[in-house]
């Protein structure tokens, strides 16, 4: 995994967002620069579907309500890249799960004035979505909760 540096990370608030408010609704688009290392996480009330690309290596998340009115957090993951090749969505799986918890740790601290606000949110689910057309790669797993994604 690579180690997450927060001077390569770059956060927007989109459509009304601030650092603090909404939780519901909050959608998460983080995406990345092979070249450059640099992060780009944009936080709105919709995905920021102008920042992906072909190559689908981007993490989508939202906050969601669990029956009563605890919170968890979805992560969604397209692992076949468009592409219907199990060899290529095998390795994709495989990246994605080694640089998953960088990820988590990137939008942990690029939202950390609303887990300030909201410490519980610390203690929220993971829920993630790895989404494919090959059935022994679709899936979901909890991942912990966000206390393990602490930048200290």
């Amino acid at each position: 995994m690579s180690d997450f540096n927060p001077e390569k990370l770059f956060v927007i608030y989109t459509g009304g967002v601030t650092a603090t408010t909404p939780v519901i609704p909050r959608k998460y688009t983080l995406t990345h620069s092979d070249i450059t290392g640099e992060l780009f996480l944009t936080i709105g009330i919709q995905y920021a579907w102008e920042n992906i690309n072909e190559m689908r290596d981007e993490v989508l998340g939202e906050w969601r309500h669990r029956s009563g009115n605890t919170l968890y957090y979805c992560v969604y993951l397209y692992i076949d890249q468009g592409e219907y090749d199990i060899n290529a969505a095998t390795k994709r799986n495989e990246i994605f799960i080694r640089e998953l918890p960088l990820a988590l740790t990137a939008i942990r601290y690029g939202d950390r004035a609303l887990f300030n606000k909201h410490p519980h949110l610390n203690q929220s689910s993971l829920i993630i979505n790895f989404m494919s057309a090959y059935p022994q790669l679709a899936r979901q797993e909890n991942w912990g909760t966000f206390d393990r994604f602490i930048y200290r």
